[in-house]
């Protein structure tokens, strides 16, 4: 394995072999990687194909409709181009799942970043997205001033800038490379600082992707909640909901997948090492982190879908093109279909008259 040696606490997750970092040889997982060509592929393809539809119909709507026209458009447009990206590579990984990996080292690395970026820059902009609500309803006058497209399109840029920083470890570490029969993609660090960068890279997406998110979350949709209840708004009640959804929907997603990676980076130090608590560690890794990545299919739903004047954009869309268009071929089909039946009834009326003049 040349200079480093496979590891699976780095992004893309389900595709490596489990290893015991004792003196003996390295656990095999034959039994994780079958479970992950099952498991994997059919749920990635549901991932795909209700990721792309749900958020570039965001896109869509967003540019088309409401044209970016304040802060929070901005932020839901990167968070729909963010679940995107995290979607694009989907269908590489599902494939992996089963086969060997196939795609080159260089797609190895772009879309382990790509990966790794649309992660990041989804949970940045869900971090954004909730700061933007705080100010709207507990500091309503300075967000006045502070709630503007340009500060929008500024602090995105910024946002996009670290993300692609967090990222950088998976475009140098991923690499393609045939080990033993199959050739894999996955994370390869120098020997001696495995452990390090194993554990410096778990504890960076355990703070950046939940603890960070979760404290804001915490302390701006509780000041929230105080300032709706405090109010006599004839929406506070849905309000109050929707908030509770987002931090549910959140939590329930995200935090099972971070603590199966913390349990599996950290396990030498909590547990006894051995290859069955690996592979259940690895098989917890695979099962979360697919449900984590349901959420990028609800965002559409709840940063967007759930806003009346979004359902009646969404609603002018489909009048427009989709119901337009199927009632434009439906008419082309019968105007065939009636001109067919003409060509007939003259061809045999021609046929019968030629047949009486004989």
């Amino acid at each position: 394995m040349g200079n480093g040696t496979t590891d699976f606490t780095e992004w893309p997750w389900p595709y490596t072999t489990p290893y015991d970092y004792s003196e003996s040889a390295p656990c095999m997982g034959t039994e994780e990687k079958r479970f992950a060509a099952k498991l994997l592929p059919p749920l990635y393809s549901l991932v795909v194909i209700f990721g792309l539809t749900g958020n570039m119909l965001v896109v869509l709507i967003l540019v088309k409709y409401k044209r970016l026209k304040s802060m929070t458009d901005i932020y839901l447009l990167n968070l729909a181009i963010s679940d995107l990206l995290f979607v694009f590579s989907l269908p590489f990984w599902a494939y992996y799942a089963v086969q060997d990996w196939i795609f080159g080292d260089a797609l190895c690395r772009i879309l382990s970043g790509v990966y790794l970026l649309g992660f990041y820059s989804g949970i940045f902009f869900i971090i954004l997205l909730t700061l933007d609500r705080y100010l709207a309803i507990v500091h309503a006058v300075f967000a006045l001033r502070a709630r503007t497209v340009t500060y929008g399109i500024l602090t995105s840029a910024v946002t996009w800038v670290v993300a692609v920083f967090a990222s950088v470890p998976a475009f140098l570490f991923n690499k393609a490379q045939k080990e033993g029969l199959r050739y894999t993609c996955s994370s390869h660090y120098p020997q001696e600082q495995i452990l390090v960068w194993k554990r410096f890279l778990t504890l960076k997406m355990n703070i950046l992707g939940l603890l960070i998110p979760m404290l804001l979350m915490i302390f701006c949709y509780s000041q929230i909640l105080k300032t709706l209840l405090r109010s006599k708004s004839e929406k506070k009640q849905k309000a109050v909901r929707l908030i509770f959804l987002i931090m549910i929907f959140y939590f329930l997603f995200w935090t099972p997948f971070h603590i199966s990676c913390f349990l599996s980076t950290f396990q030498f130090s909590l547990f006894t090492p051995n290859c069955d608590l690996s592979g259940q560690l690895e098989k917890a890794i695979q099962v979360t982190e697919t449900i984590s990545m349901i959420h990028c299919c609800i965002n559409p739903v709840i940063y967007a879908f759930v806003g009346e004047k979004f359902r009646k954009y969404l609603y002018a869309f489909f009048r427009k093109h989709v119901v337009a268009h199927l009632w434009k071929k439906r008419s082309s089909l019968q105007r065939e279909k009636s001109e067919r039946a003409s060509s007939t009834f003259t061809a045999s009326t021609a046929e019968h008259d030629i047949s009486v003049g004989l």
